[in-house]
């Protein structure tokens, strides 16, 4: 049990470093939504979609690569370097490429109204691929801390920039107050949205300058046949990477172009609410990912795996019943009210992404057998279900459609995983006691969400009958993990 409390440890950490700065950049879709409108909204959208694509074709998986060799290379300096540099030589590239052929990406990437944003796109990319290896240096040797305080003056440095821009300069004009001349100059020769992506550019940059030091510190040496094998075992991780930002951001795009941008804005929007769940999986995969490799030899791995994922799924299932249960509380305190038609898609936008995280559980398989290629395959099913039910289903049932294809495309992918990973590298996931927990919190939300809208007491109340099943079966392991030694 105590390998259990040091991975549940490392996790909150880790989920202090992403998780906070998410939900504070979370907040400030409330901001986002006041300053602008529906369709100006889907064009800060539509950056972030490009953003996560070209990220995916710019790091190729090596992140997941690096953990996978960081226990097992003795010469930590040539995997360290032998990384970077070839990241380094990919940026350049794309930064050559890009400033090259500007006119070509203004039009492709639907930038020609505004090309500072391609700019904007080319100089956060760059920057926060070179920022990959270093971080995930600092979570490979178990530096949890350091890698969260980085992440916080990150996200210290983008809210200050977005409130100033986008809060406290227009509320000032209203007010007739008194504004620093450069401050309004800088307002007044910029569109609203580019502040979103400047203070984006200028946090990651700052970020980069801190991580300059654990770079600096090792010896360059570079190694081609290193590099082979990063290669080999990456290159399915980028395209299920891919295939994954298909699944989660086709839809947008093909509402925004098969429907109207205001429509997309509004999607776009009510689609933030699942952060809370994403972030959920982002806190378990920053500490899982490492963990799952550090201990892949341990005689009781397999078992560890299991019980992680029980409690990974009963954590997941209180913050679905929980999200439903306050939904409209919740978009009244982060979106503005011009974005609440499309409020319906978020429960089944949490359910799809539940079932995402318990299939990145369950990866564990194919990540350690370095059967990678399945990771690729599943991914590419779950791209080629959205695809067709997107495009089916938009105009017949409109935006509704897109949440469930996703709901459809993740869970296909979980099931996949689990059976074929039956096969390779059988584990021994207590089925019963997780699908009983699965069940009964779609009920309640399902109850919930159809019959008690704004009902808080009766809503309340099932999830606080819904906890108490929980911790009435689960009391013993979870005190033993409490009481267990370092």
């Amino acid at each position: 049990m105590s390998t259990l409390k040091r991975f549940f440890k490392d996790t909150i950490i880790y989920g202090i470093a992403a998780v906070l700065p998410r939900v504070i950049n979370f907040l400030l879709v409330k901001v986002h939504s006041d300053a602008l409108q529906t369709n100006t909204y889907a064009e800060n959208t539509n950056f972030y979609i490009w953003i996560a694509l070209l990220a995916v074709l710019l790091t190729f998986g090596m992140e997941t690569a690096f953990f996978r060799f960081y226990k097992s290379e003795e010469k930590k300096d040539a995997l360290v370097s032998t990384v970077f540099i070839s990241i380094l030589i990919t940026v350049s590239v794309f930064v050559i490429l890009g400033l090259t052929f500007s006119e070509t990406f203004m039009q492709l990437l639907d930038f020609k109204n505004n090309p500072l944003q391609l700019k904007l796109l080319i100089g956060i990319l760059a920057i926060d691929t070179l920022m990959m290896v270093p971080f995930a240096y600092l979570r490979a040797s178990n530096k949890p801390v350091k890698y969260a305080v980085i992440k916080l003056i990150n996200v210290a440095i983008i809210v200050t920039i977005n409130l100033v821009f986008l809060k406290f300069i227009p509320q000032f004009l209203s007010e007739e107050k008194s504004i620093p001349s450069l401050l309004l100059k800088a307002y007044n020769s910029t569109a609203k949205v580019n502040f979103i992506f400047i203070a984006n550019i200028i946090g990651s940059a700052i970020s980069f300058l801190l991580l300059l030091p654990y770079l600096l510190k090792f010896k360059w040496q570079f190694s081609g046949a290193l590099l082979k094998k990063i290669i080999t075992y990456s290159w399915p991780i980028a395209v299920a990477g891919i295939a994954y930002v298909i699944n989660e951001n086709l839809d947008k795009i093909l509402i925004g172009r098969m429907l109207d941008k205001n429509t997309m804005g509004i999607y776009a929007a009510c689609y933030k609410l699942a952060i809370f769940m994403n972030l959920y999986i982002m806190a378990f995969r920053l500490g899982a990912e490492p963990f799952f490799f550090n201990n892949s030899s341990k005689a009781n791995a397999k078992e560890v795996y299991a019980k992680i994922l029980n409690y990974f799924i009963i954590i997941g299932s209180l913050v679905f019943v929980g999200i439903v249960v306050f939904i409209d509380f919740l978009k009244q305190l982060f979106i503005n009210e011009r974005f609440w038609e499309a409020i319906v898609i978020v429960p089944i936008i949490l359910l799809a992404n539940l079932f995402l995280g318990i299939y990145h559980n369950l990866a564990v398989w194919y990540k350690l057998t370095d059967k990678t290629r399945f990771g690729m395959w599943f991914s590419i099913i779950g791209a080629i279900i959205t695809i067709i039910f997107n495009v089916v289903l938009i105009p017949v049932i409109g935006f509704i459609a897109s949440a469930w294809a996703t709901l459809l495309a993740y869970g296909c992918m979980m099931l996949l995983s689990y059976f074929i990973g039956k096969k390779h590298y059988p584990v021994p996931y207590n089925l019963k006691k997780s699908g009983i927990y699965l069940t009964v919190a779609v009920f309640i939300a399902f109850i919930s969400f159809i019959y008690f809208r704004e009902n808080y007491w009766v809503s309340t109340g099932l999830v606080l009958m819904y906890g108490s099943l929980i911790f009435w079966n689960e009391k013993t392991d979870l005190l033993t993990i409490i009481k267990s030694k370092k």
